[in-house]
């Protein structure tokens, strides 16, 4: 039993790499008309990819998802705000501030503002540079969960917090130096990844399971969205610091 279960999760898996799988071999085939070069190394490195994906996923749901449930359920029963406010502030912060993504973002933006002479181009400036855009994604994102949270309690409609939010990253652009709009738009892609999107998932909807009133479906979700979004308003906010 135990044997069918694993092959059909890696079944799954490959499943879901196949479309990139197709796309690939079509344009290395049809399109440059040439075989894949190291055919040897291409297979088993996908291979690698399946089985990995398919132990990625394993341990989301075995662990991630059931923690992040757990601890909101538990502190939503504990009927504290002050650290249910605080577990949502620095699960947000923890997760995006290691967050693989955003340490390699902010270490090529880094590496390119030293080359452009926006910033002095020793390795230490670049450092500080790239610890500044990495603390003021992750604020943000904290920040995020938190208005998430206060959403979820107070049942604020999703749609107004959205809009408005996207009102004030328009604004934003328009004042914050060219420099840092494509930075500050990619940090809100970057931030959701991995570790971020499956812990604050979870956390959203073991809120709402555990709130009288409140629907995991239409309440549960909706943290990833500010997750997205404040750090493109608080990076641009950087680059008003940083360069002016």
């Amino acid at each position: 039993m135990t044997a069918f279960i694993i092959l059909k999760k890696l079944r799954d898996a490959f499943y879901d790499l196949l479309p990139i799988i197709l796309v690939i071999t079509f344009f290395q085939i049809v399109v440059l008309k040439q075989p894949l070069p190291q055919m040897g190394e291409v297979i088993f490195g996908a291979l690698l990819v399946v089985a990995g994906l398919t132990l990625f996923v394993q341990g989301l749901e075995m662990g991630l998802f059931p923690i992040g449930e757990t601890m909101a359920y538990a502190l939503a029963r504990k009927g504290s705000l002050f650290w249910l406010l605080t577990f949502s502030f620095a699960l947000g912060f923890s997760t995006t501030v290691a967050e693989p993504a955003l340490i390699a973002v902010a270490s090529e933006a880094a590496k390119i503002a030293g080359q452009e002479g926006l910033i002095d181009s020793c390795q230490k400036c670049q450092d500080q540079y790239a610890f500044g855009l990495r603390i003021s994604v992750a604020f943000s994102v904290g920040l995020a969960i938190l208005i998430g949270v206060m959403r979820i309690l107070r049942g604020w409609p999703i749609h107004y917090l959205i809009i408005g939010g996207y009102v004030m990253v328009m604004l934003m652009t328009i004042i914050a130096p060219k420099e840092i709009i494509g930075i500050a738009y990619d940090a809100g892609g970057v931030t959701t990844s991995t570790i971020t999107v499956p812990l604050v998932a979870a956390l959203g909807v073991g809120l709402a399971s555990s709130i009288q009133g409140r629907s995991p479906l239409l309440d549960g979700f909706g943290l990833i969205a500010f997750a997205s979004l404040l750090p493109m308003i608080f990076v641009m906010g950087y680059g008003l610091i940083i360069f002016g």
